[in-house]
């Protein structure tokens, strides 16, 4: 049912008021008139009793009929009013309209009884002798020796007549009034209308967020006061939106550049909050998984197990939580109950830390103590052994003892070789840590020339085994002695595993503002399984034929920290039986 406008709620019932108050003023007032004129009738006429009273006394007393009969056929036509003349037995003496010997006995009549009992009477009623309605009033004779009674009477035609103009004038005057009170009731209430619509427009505006919308409505002062508040109001929550925007803007710009992810989870287990990082680690986006439930969000029983205890206990929980979409990953949760500010659980709040760079680190430590200890145990092991042999059973001739002491200096050498790889790894690490490297502007194809001349022995140089394709003017700025020690290891690896006759080259480019040196080998090639950890220290793809061939399983390592340390890094390729490319990529020299 739809509602009335304000117009239609106040007008008819003032419309009603109105009506109801106009008709009684009206009823009353002619009721009033009437009266009024009939009082004022009624005296008139008992002062014309009393009046004639004094010329009929000596007439009645005298008991002249006739004279009397003549005094009331004079004077009545002069005042318009019917005179009556009634003895104290209720005949009738006299009239002025008609003839007293055919008229009955008045003794009856209401205010003849009253004025022949010594007062003063008034009737109002027809008159079957005239025909009309009319006023009657008698008095007694103040003579009390010839009581008689002087009745005088009016038609109220006249009277009727007057008091109906009257009436239709007051008539009148309430319709009028009626018509000019509803039509300021109608422009009273289609102002108030007018006013509050706008009031009302005001507010749609407010609520769909324009807070410069003018409320100055006019109106009475109450409507106007309520503008104003209203205004007041728009400004304030103008104020309070922007600065809720600027917190809500802070925290999203907060949450979102978190490395660490953030959900929030209602008590029905619903996902209503969820950073950038979060949905990275969840494989999942933020829109999409707000208002979805945790076991679809997450798609991890240990994730959601975790939610459940904190929604169940209010306590903290703390996990770390095997993920495998969209790739495999260790996340370390902290998941604390999410309190209202009166201490009522809301939900639970999830931190999540991406720990599969720490477990890996963790894994890669826990594999450098046992290659490190394995490595180092076996030269050691080595030179105790022989070393022991020497002292408790000396062999009996000389070359056997030279045999004992050869390999006891070549263990030596590699446990030398270990522990030098070690520090030099430290000490780039640290380097690289500090960004203290010192560097030069140093030309390439020298320093590849020089490493050759100092790492390569005559019989490879004169076999021309190794080619070089590097142009003269190619620069880096470089430390000389690393960037030598890492041509050198990737060199000595492809001679090393390389067939003898085989060719090594070293190629030197530019390519989109990097310097590329590469070394490419025709030797047996490497498994794509093994590429992603060649540079791990100590890692071998042939264990045996790599101590055979006296490496200490550092030399890639070390390759790469170099590239590291110079701002670059290290690409290797290779395919099984199509040999191998290791590709040191440096920035080029800055000559700004």
């Amino acid at each position: 049912m739809g509602r009335r406008s304000l117009l239609w709620t106040i007008a008819p019932p003032l419309f009603v008021i109105l009506a109801v108050a106009i008709a009684l003023v009206t009823g009353f007032t002619g009721r009033s008139v009437r009266s009024f004129f009939v009082a004022r009738t009624a005296a008139d006429l008992e002062n014309q009793a009393r009046l004639t009273m004094r010329d009929l006394s000596p007439l009645v007393a005298a008991d002249d009929h006739a004279a009397i009969q003549e005094l009331c056929r004079n004077i009545g036509p002069v005042t318009g009013v019917r005179f009556t003349i009634i003895g104290p037995d209720g005949s009738v003496l006299g009239d002025s309209q008609g003839d007293p010997r055919t008229m009955d006995n008045h003794a009856g009549r209401p205010e003849v009884a009253a004025a022949l009992a010594g007062k003063p009477g008034r009737a109002t009623r027809y008159s079957a002798t005239l025909g009309n309605r009319r006023l009657y009033v008698a008095l007694p004779a103040q003579d009390e020796t010839t009581p008689f009674v002087v009745r005088t009477s009016m038609s109220l035609a006249d009277l009727n007549s007057l008091i109906s103009s009257i009436n239709r004038r007051i008539a009148t005057s309430g319709v009028i009034l009626f018509l000019v009170a509803s039509g300021a009731v109608l422009l009273l209430s289609r102002s108030l209308g007018l006013s509050l619509d706008r009031l009302r427009r005001g507010a749609e505006q407010l609520a769909e967020g324009n807070f410069a919308v003018d409320l100055d409505v006019g109106g009475p002062k109450e409507i106007v006061t309520v503008g104003e508040a209203m205004q007041h109001m728009s400004a304030k929550l103008q104020e309070q939106l922007e600065t809720i925007e600027s917190e809500r803007n802070e925290l999203k710009a907060v949450m979102g550049s978190m490395v660490e992810g953030v959900m929030a989870v209602d008590r029905a287990e619903i996902v209503f909050g969820l950073n950038l990082a979060g949905a990275r680690m969840l494989d999942t986006a933020t829109p999409a998984a707000m208002g979805r439930t945790i076991q679809e969000v997450g798609r991890n029983r240990h994730l959601t197990a975790l939610v459940q205890a904190v929604l169940a206990d209010s306590n903290t929980h703390e996990a770390d939580i095997h993920l495998t979409m969209p790739e495999e990953r260790w996340v370390q949760v902290h998941a604390t109950p999410l309190l209202a500010a009166d201490g009522t659980l809301l939900g639970a709040l999830l931190v999540m830390n991406d720990i599969t760079r720490l477990r890996r680190l963790e894994t890669m430590r826990r594999d450098f103590v046992a290659n490190v200890s394995h490595e180092l145990k076996t030269p050691i092991t080595a030179i105790k052994g022989f070393t022991e042999t020497l002292l408790e059973d000396p062999p009996e001739t000389a070359g056997e003892r030279d045999r004992f002491l050869t390999i006891i200096n070549n263990q030596s050498d590699r446990l030398e070789a270990i522990i030098s790889d070690l520090l030099d790894l430290s000490r780039l690490e640290q380097e690289t840590d500090m960004g203290s490297l010192a560097k030069t502007p140093t030309a390439l194809a020298p320093l590849v020339d020089r490493v050759i001349q100092e790492s390569v022995n005559d019989q490879v140089r004169a076999g021309g085994r190794i080619t070089i394709a590097c142009p003269r003017d190619l620069r880096i700025d470089a430390n000389p002695s690393l960037i030598a020690q890492a041509v050198g290891n990737l060199l000595a690896n492809a001679l090393k595993y390389s067939p003898e006759d085989s060719p090594v080259t070293i190629a030197c480019s530019l390519e989109s503002g990097e310097v590329r040196l590469a070394v490419t080998d025709q030797g047996p090639g490497i498994a794509a399984e093994h590429l992603p950890r060649l540079c791990e220290r100590f890692y071998r793809v042939d264990k045996a034929r790599s101590r055979q061939l006296g490496g200490t399983g550092l030399g890639l390592a070390i390759v790469k920290h170099i590239a590291q340390a110079h701002g670059g890094r290290l690409d290797i390729r290779s395919r099984l039986g199509a040999g191998s490319t290791f590709t040191l990529i440096l920035p080029h020299e800055d000559r700004s």
